[in-house]
């Protein structure tokens, strides 16, 4: 892992995290229990700053970051940030899954318990209907979500990110 001080401010995390070892994060990034940032994912709290709730997982080539100034980075508790997804400057609530792929611009809100799905662009300034899925370029609602998928896929996501973060726990 780099682990980078950047202007006075070093990033944190809380208890039985794991870390990548390319994993990047820079400055002022803050994150909670049971997270995971995974192969060549990037925080970089550089120009404003990131946080992130527990049981969080940044997947393999995501990049987070935020808008000098501006717009900071805040992501909930249970969250799921898919493979090569741009989170940006941008809120997310708790109980959401970011497809692979996904982009989510500057002062944007995801609201709980939603999916933005993979390739989705959600454009500036657009607010994320808690309970939805998102889906296209740019991003709109598809349809409401179902319990079922809230258990079976943003649920089940999160926890399977820890569990396969202490496989790799395991081989240190």
């Amino acid at each position: 892992m780099i682990l980078k001080e950047l202007n006075g401010q070093t990033p944190s995390y809380g208890k039985d995290c794991f870390f990548a070892e390319n994993c990047v994060l820079v400055g002022d990034v803050l994150m909670g229990d049971q997270c995971s940032i995974w192969y060549h994912a990037v925080l970089r709290g550089d120009v404003n700053y990131i946080r992130l709730g527990d049981k969080v997982n940044i997947q393999d080539g995501a990049v987070v970051h935020c808008t000098y100034k501006k717009y900071p980075t805040n992501i909930g508790n249970n969250v799921s940030v898919g493979h090569n997804a741009i989170v940006h400057g941008c809120t997310i609530h708790d109980n959401v899954l970011i497809g692979m792929g996904a982009i989510v611009m500057d002062d944007c809100v995801v609201e709980s318990n939603s999916i933005i799905a993979a390739g989705a662009v959600v454009t500036q300034g657009t607010r994320v209907e808690g309970g939805s899925i998102y889906a296209g370029v740019p991003a709109k609602k598809v349809k409401d979500i179902s319990d079922e998928l809230i258990s079976g896929e943003i649920e089940r996501i999160a926890n399977n990110y820890i569990k396969y973060s202490g496989w790799y726990k395991e081989q240190k």
